[in-house]
């Protein structure tokens, strides 16, 4: 009788080891914390809507290291991110954030945010402006749904959030085909659906949500730190006009531009990559002069 065959093991990118942080009435975080040298400034990555932050950040991981102290992690409901029953708020996240740079012993960053990372870097600092030494706002927008057929996709969310408490599993194998896949990587494609099945999608609907219903319109343009706006310029997902408007809201942001689409991360990294540290850099430099 012949022996089955044992599934492959799934090839993964090299990425740096994690460890788990404590965070009072919340519970334990995988985070990866690597790099910089003494002094050097830290940058923590805030990965996209339907991610994680290794999906998100594995390709830019090495080159940030070898400048910056680098502090990663997944955000509720998102990969090995916090497990909560209450609702998503991305308010939460950006204090997330906060609370795990303090567990760690920083006292003041940069967030990088990417995509819905967007809206938690302007939050941290919004709610924590003493620990914020800069931004760096990748593919993103100071608003995500203007328009009715937007607003109306970001609130059928909801629905589908309802529906996937109470039928989880199915809603689990839809969404990750549906959702994260379009935007996978055939090198690691395995990999990548592993990834976004570890979801709660329950909780990354109501993020899809949250990020329907955020607006810094009203107050983005009281940024007083140095910032870096990376467009991604063919972008299906945040319109180009939208990117830019971030860009010129914020007084003296300077803005670096990436030929690419909403996944430049990934599927442009040798664009990306080099952009993104001179983005890094250009913020850094600035908060020295200041």
């Amino acid at each position: 009788m012949t022996e089955p065959l044992a599934a492959s093991p799934i090839q993964k990118p090299a990425v740096p080891e994690g460890k788990f942080v404590h965070l009072e009435d919340r519970g334990d975080v995988l985070v990866r914390d690597f790099g910089g040298s003494p002094g050097a400034p830290t940058v923590i990555l805030l990965h996209g809507w339907t991610a994680s932050a290794d999906l998100n950040w594995y390709s830019s991981y090495r080159a940030l290291g070898e400048h910056y102290r680098v502090v990663a992690f997944d955000h509720r409901g998102h990969a090995a991110g916090l497990r909560t029953k209450k609702a998503f708020r991305l308010e939460d996240c950006a204090d997330d954030a906060a609370d795990i740079a303090t567990a760690l012993g920083i006292d003041s960053f940069i967030p990088v945010g990417y995509s819905m990372g967007g809206p938690i870097a302007q939050l941290l600092w919004r709610r924590h402006p003493d620990r914020v030494d800069g931004l760096v706002l990748c593919a993103t927008a100071p608003f995500f749904s203007n328009r009715r057929p937007e607003r109306l996709s970001f609130l059928g969310l909801a629905g589908l959030a309802t529906v996937a408490r109470y039928t989880p599993e199915q809603a689990r194998e839809w969404l990750t085909e549906q959702v994260y896949l379009q935007r996978k990587s055939e090198q690691w494609e395995p990999w990548a659906i592993e990834e976004a099945a570890s979801h709660d999608w329950r909780t990354v609907l109501e993020a899809g949500k949250a990020i329907g219903r955020f607006s810094s319109a009203d107050w983005i343009g009281d940024v007083d730190v140095p910032t870096s706006v990376l467009i991604t310029m063919t972008d299906r997902v945040i319109p180009l006009a939208r990117q830019v408007k971030l860009f010129e809201m914020i007084a003296q942001a300077e803005a670096f531009r990436v030929d690419g689409d909403h996944d430049a991360a990934v599927a442009h990294a040798d664009r990306f990559v080099p952009t993104l540290l001179r983005a890094l850099d250009s913020v850094a430099r600035r908060g020295v002069s200041t």
